[in-house]
């Protein structure tokens, strides 16, 4: 009888997947609920933001007056292109130079404000977050405080306590120091220091810049506007410092036991450790500083609305000025987007500062890819 050798056939068969499905499956459906739960807010934000910068945008390319349809070119409403734009800084006449003195104004503000309230907030932070401190509740409420309080009340009671009979005056008084007259007085302090010296609009500052001489961009801020500044670092410090405690208390534990064990010295510490640990949180806050300071208006309003001399004009609160007093709304929209481009500028800016060297990028893309 032959022996029939039966060897088992191995079928080799590739399964084909089936093609995937847009939008199908699990993730596809979560997808489809994260566009359903955020559609409310894409709505709200489209109706209420994205829309009316465009509207003010086309607004800024017009000669709209506020009492037609600003869309309906050639029945009130004329398109005149960049020329809000070009009368801000390249035509003689009150609009450029109101903006370019606001413009000077707030970067006074600016070169004041926003450091001094980040390093403010930041050892108010590095105080209260001390475990040694007792009251540590106490002192973060007592620091936050001026920041939930109405800007306009602050605003108001300054007022009164910098008033030429006020609790400020009478408080140097009692010194022996004649306090001045603190929202007449426009008086720059750069000014006041140059005349401490003996200088007094030198020759060599009659040079104008964008209709203004040098020695009027030297000036400084004002001594009303430095109440204004002394004001706005006190209300915001709060704020700011809640930041940096949050980003504090996320450090890991042991990097400050590692530090104490290399026998490090506080500032040591501060400078190489804690510093590039909470770079996110500094720039969040520088960020959020600069956007703030260059769109202030509350105080500029309330505190004298640009007096004394305009030298409190704000380019916000002369925006609105020129919009809503003079309903020149074209002039006051562009002047509003040239605000809006100086703060990208900056911001991107400090972004670059603050970004390690090894991982910067060029500050300013010419196109194409890196």
């Amino acid at each position: 009888m032959a022996r029939t050798d039966e060897r088992p056939v191995t079928e080799h068969v590739t399964a084909t997947p089936a093609p995937a499905r847009a939008g199908g499956g699990i993730r596809g459906r979560e997808g489809i609920a994260g566009w359903i739960f955020i559609a409310p807010m894409v709505v709200i934000i489209g109706l209420f933001l994205v829309i009316p910068i465009g509207m003010a945008l086309w607004v800024s390319f017009t000669n709209w007056q506020g009492n037609t349809n600003p869309f309906a070119v050639g029945q009130g409403t004329d398109v005149v292109g960049l020329k809000n734009y070009t009368d801000l800084f390249a035509r003689d006449g009150l609009t450029r130079d109101n903006f370019m003195q606001s413009i000077g104004n707030t970067f006074y503000y600016v070169l004041l404000v926003v450091p001094l309230q980040t390093v403010l907030a930041l050892g108010l932070a590095l105080l209260v977050n001390n475990t040694m401190l007792k009251g540590r509740s106490f002192f973060r409420t007592a620091f936050y405080f001026p920041s939930v309080t109405s800007s306009i009340a602050i605003a108001t009671v300054f007022l009164f306590l910098f008033s030429n009979t006020g609790a400020v005056n009478a408080f140097l008084g009692f010194f022996g120091i004649d306090g001045p007259q603190w929202f007449s007085d426009s008086r720059g302090l750069l000014h006041l220091a140059f005349n401490a010296v003996g200088v007094d609009n030198p020759g060599w500052a009659q040079g104008e810049i964008l209709g203004r001489s040098l020695w009027d961009w030297l000036s400084g801020p004002s001594v009303a506007m430095f109440v204004i500044i002394f004001l706005v670092i006190w209300t915001t410090s709060g704020t700011f410092m809640l930041m940096f405690i949050a980003a504090l208390q996320d450090l890991p534990v042991e990097i400050d036991e590692a530090a104490a064990l290399d026998g490090t010295s506080r500032w040591q510490k501060l400078r190489h450790v804690t510093l590039p640990m909470i770079r996110p949180a500094l720039f969040l806050v520088i960020t959020l500083g600069l956007i703030g300071t260059w769109q202030v208006f509350d105080q500029i309003y309330v505190m004298g609305k640009g007096a004394p001399a305009g030298t409190t004009l704000s380019p916000a609160f002369l925006s609105y000025q020129q919009s809503f007093g003079n309903f020149k709304y074209g002039s006051g929209a562009a002047m509003a987007f040239v605000v809006f481009l100086i703060i990208v500028v900056l911001t991107r800016i400090q972004r670059y500062v603050l970004t390690d060297k090894d991982e910067r990028k060029p500050l300013f893309r010419r196109g194409g890819r890196s």
